[in-house]
């Protein structure tokens, strides 16, 4: 029976016209809240031409896969603005990040709903959970939103903040009986149970470029839970300058852009009233209408 054959290996020799897109360091960190953080620890490509960033990546991917038809645009800015305005997604799977974030609890719950990442977590099975807290200021307090059923609104008054803060204090007490029921013998994995959920937590999480912009589009948002915003908003000023073309058009096309309904748009011809008797579908036309200066 013949041997299967098999070309050899082409090797080409390393470029040494290239840049760190992190530029040597092993991270990048911003802070956020008391004890929280999100850091880059890993960007896919890590090694660009000189003179560009990792927004090549995106260009190379859509021109391999467009071929000639990408000759009608004739810089790597307009292409990776059409990309994203036209919503073809896949070149901008091509580029992955590698974040290490600490966060509350609640925050992580949320923060899971984004499927499409890669995800290991601290364990609290293996390890005692740090005496770690969010506790926000008076001031971030909020008051139940009357229009929006799962978010907060403006600040309450200063006497509730202060039973607020002494709730979240009763709270915290918790942490010394788990320690006094893990010298008990009790296992960690049970006596995590009764920990509150602004105790922290921590992560990697990867996720590519196209998924990135996905959960920041939800959280960047002004409807996203102003804790969670602080996370994003954080990401997004990591991932800025390796791919600032793609987070310029970004920020044109998605997070200061305006989505129409076909009826908003019906109504926008016709000069009339929004064809729909549903009251919340009418107060986001209102509200749209408002950000547009209608």
């Amino acid at each position: 029976m013949p041997e299967p054959t098999v070309n050899p290996i082409e090797r080409k020799p390393f470029e040494s016209a290239v840049t760190d897109v992190m530029q040597g360091a092993s991270r990048w960190e911003v802070k956020v809240h008391d004890h929280g953080l999100v850091a880059l620890v890993d960007v896919m490509p890590r090694l660009v031409a000189n003179g560009q960033t990792a927004d090549a990546a995106v260009v190379q991917a859509a021109r391999v896969s467009y071929g000639q038809g990408t000759k009608k645009i004739n810089e790597d800015r307009g292409l990776i603005r059409y990309l994203l305005r036209h919503r073809h997604t896949t070149p901008f799977e091509m580029i992955e990040f590698k974040f290490h974030v600490v966060m509350p609890i609640f925050i992580a719950r949320q923060w899971i709903r984004h499927r499409t990442a890669n995800v290991n977590e601290y364990s609290a099975r293996y390890s005692v959970v740090p005496d770690r807290f969010y506790v926000p200021s008076a001031d971030a307090v909020r008051k139940q939103s009357e229009t929006n059923r799962q978010g907060g609104d403006a600040p309450v008054d200063a006497a509730t903040a202060e039973d607020f803060l002494k709730y979240l204090d009763h709270c915290q007490t918790q942490y010394a009986e788990y320690e006094r029921l893990l010298e008990r013998g009790v296992s960690r994995e049970l006596a995590r149970i009764g920990l509150p959920v602004n105790v922290y937590t921590e992560w990697y999480w990867k996720c590519d470029l196209h998924n990135v912009l996905r959960f920041l589009s939800l959280r960047m948002d002004e409807h996203a839970q102003l804790e969670i915003r602080d996370y994003a908003y954080a990401m997004f000023a990591l991932i800025q300058p390796i791919v600032p073309v793609t987070a310029e058009a970004f920020m044109d096309y998605d997070l200061g852009g305006e989505h129409l309904t076909r009826l908003e748009i019906e109504a926008l011809r016709s000069k009339q009233p929004l064809a729909s008797e549903n009251k919340r579908e009418q107060a986001e036309w209102e509200t749209k209408k408002a950000r547009m200066g209608l």
